[in-house]
Parts: structure tokens; C-alpha cells; sequence
């Protein structure tokens, strides 16, 4: 029975919330006024669950960022917010954060990102929280390109921003984790000593180490697929050649910096045994990382659960954080 509910519960239907759609199609079929408020009620639901998405540890400080504009594009200004702790030092260690989003969507703004930040600079730390061009019209070499100009940024202006340059530490959420883990992969393989100067360390929660987990049969989620299609368009070579390239499990070499990898093993969006493979090949090359499992968790289940397992798994992030710096 165990294994059957198992099955139903990443099931294609149920994964991708296809039942919502099905009472939708029912309702109006019935009564078109009825599948309309339906419909309204979905989106009201849906944007309250994104607006109450936060980590379950509470902070009482009143912390409120300062925002900046790193770059501007063709299209719009990207801006980045820098957190600092109340008592702030210019030698204050620095968590450079990425949210997620499947490199399409998502925002430094939204609640759970914010609370992130809030909850890293109760700790202690300056927290850079950036915003980034969308998969939709734009690459991932765009993207990367965004990421690399805002660590950058922070780099060059760290006296005025009061922020410790020689002591940062990549964090990213999904595709935010992806990016913190290919950006740091892929410049210790290619010994870049001036792109890794002062990063101890990359914390990365349910990222795609490799592309090609995204599309194996077992996984479901037609979000992630199209996601990752999308931002990977346009690239003249082969598919497996793509996925590898833009994989951070395909560059780690000797040189990598101390990880954490955290993942829900419920996962239905980015499936679990990307970490798993991942970290296996850092014990490969005896890398310095931690593995934290929720072994009820889904994606993002940092915002979603409130347990004790979940709490802890915060607590411990912010340890190893502190550790490597």
C-alpha cells in the first residue's frame, strides 16, 4: 500500500496538479460562472501561499536592506539588497544569495528569499541578495553573466557596501543553487584564482547539479522541464553536450571549496539523486561537504515545513556558514 501511495503521489496527475485543472474543466462545463470563481479562488490561494512562504525561525530584529543597482541591461536595472547585522562591522563576513525560481521566475523580494536574508543577518552575517535576468528571453550564459558581474559589484564596492570581501560564502535555493555551484565548479576546475579570491565556501539547497537529471523519465514535473528547456535555448550543439556543459557535477576537480548540500528526498521538481550524485563525486575527490537530507521534504521545504527536522536543518547552515569563514 505504502509503495502505491508512493507512486500516486509522483504521479504525472499529481505532480503537476493536474486535478486542479480537471476540477476547473468540471466546474465550468457546469456552470461557467461557477468554473469562473473557481478559477479566482485558485489564484488568490496560490498567491497567498507565496506571500506566507517563509523559513519556520522567526527573527524579532528589525533588520531592512539597502538596494543598488549592479548593472543595467537593454531592458531593466538588476539591483541586488545587502543586508547587514545590527552591529555591523566592514569585516563582516559575506553571504552572497541567489534565490530561486527555475532560472524563469522568482525575485529577491519575495517572503521566503527575505526571510532568508533576515534570518542570515541575525546571525551575523552581510547578505547579498541578488535579482537576475529570466530564462524567458534571455541564456543561461546571460544569467551566469549577471551573477558573475554581481559578485563582482559587491567585490569592488565591499569598503562602501561594509562588506567583508575576503570572506564570502555562495548561497543559493534551486536554480539559485545551480548557479552558486556551477559558478564555483567550474572556476576552481579552471584554477580562476582571481573569480574564487576570498569564497571559503558554497551552501546550495535541492539545486540541479546536473541538467540531465531534469529530463529522465522518472521525473514529472513539466515546470522544471520547461524551465530549463527555456533558458537553454538557442545553443547549437548536441543536448547531452548542453546538459553536461552547464552541469555543475561535470567540473568538480580537486580544487572545489568546502559544500553543503541540503535536499528534500520528496522532491518532485528537481529530483533527489542529483545531491546524491553530486556528493558522491566530491567524497571522489575528497572534497570538505556536509549532506543534509529531509527525509519528508519536497522542494523548498525550507518555506513550506515548520518541524523540528527543518528548523535544525536552518540552524546547522548557518553553523557551517560561520565554520568555513
Amino acid at each position: 500500500m505504502d509503495k502505491l501511495k508512493e507512486k500516486f503521489r509522483t504521479s504525472f496527475f499529481i505532480v503537476n496538479k493536474l486535478y486542479l485543472v480537471l476540477i476547473f474543466i468540471v466546474l465550468a462545463v457546469e456552470n461557467l460562472t461557477l468554473g469562473f470563481y473557481y478559477f479566482l479562488i485558485s489564484i488568490f490561494i496560490y498567491t497567498w501561499k507565496i506571500l506566507n512562504s517563509r523559513i519556520p525561525i522567526n527573527v524579532s530584529k528589525k533588520l531592512e536592506p539597502k538596494t543598488f543597482i549592479y548593472k543595467k541591461t537593454k531592458n531593466k536595472d538588476l539591483k541586488l539588497d545587502i543586508w547587514l547585522p545590527s552591529k555591523n562591522k566592514t569585516t563582516t563576513p559575506l553571504v552572497f544569495f541567489c534565490h530561486g525560481g527555475g532560472w524563469i521566475s522568482g525575485s529577491r523580494n519575495q517572503p521566503n528569499n527575505v526571510s532568508w536574508c533576515k534570518y542570515l543577518a541575525a546571525k551575523g552575517f552581510a547578505v547579498a541578495s541578488i535579482d537576475y535576468r529570466y530564462g524567458y528571453r534571455n541564456t543561461m550564459d546571460d544569467i551566469l553573466l549577471d551573477y558573475r558581474d554581481a559578485l563582482n559589484y559587491v567585490i569592488k564596492n565591499s569598503k562602501r557596501l561594509s562588506v567583508n570581501k575576503d570572506n564570502i560564502v555562495l548561497m543559493g535555493l534551486s536554480a539559485g543553487g545551480h548557479l552558486s555551484l556551477l559558478y564555483s565548479t567550474y572556476h576552481t576546475y579552471n584554477k580562476n584564482k582571481e573569480s574564487m579570491s576570498g569564497i571559503k565556501g558554497v551552501v546550495a539547497y535541492y539545486a540541479p547539479s546536473d541538467i540531465n537529471d531534469i529530463f529522465v523519465s522518472e521525473n514529472k514535473s513539466i515546470f522544471a522541464r520547461f524551465a530549463t528547456s527555456q533558458t537553454l535555448k538557442g545553443i547549437a550543439a548536441p543536448k547531452e553536450e548542453i546538459f553536461n556543459y552547464y552541469s555543475p557535477i561535470t567540473w568538480i576537480s580537486e580544487n572545489m571549496i568546502p559544500c553543503l548540500i541540503v535536499h528534500g528526498k520528496l522532491d518532485t521538481t528537481v529530483p533527489f539523486k542529483s545531491s546524491v550524485k553530486f556528493v558522491s563525486k566530491l567524497k571522489e575527490y575528497n572534497i570538505k561537504h556536509t549532506f543534509m537530507v529531509h527525509k519528508k521534504g519536497g522542494h523548498s521545504f525550507d518555506t513550506k515545513l515548520k518541524d523540528m527536522t527543518t528548523v535544525n536543518i536552518l540552524e546547522k547552515t548557518a553553523r557551517f556558514i560561520r565554520k568555513v569563514m
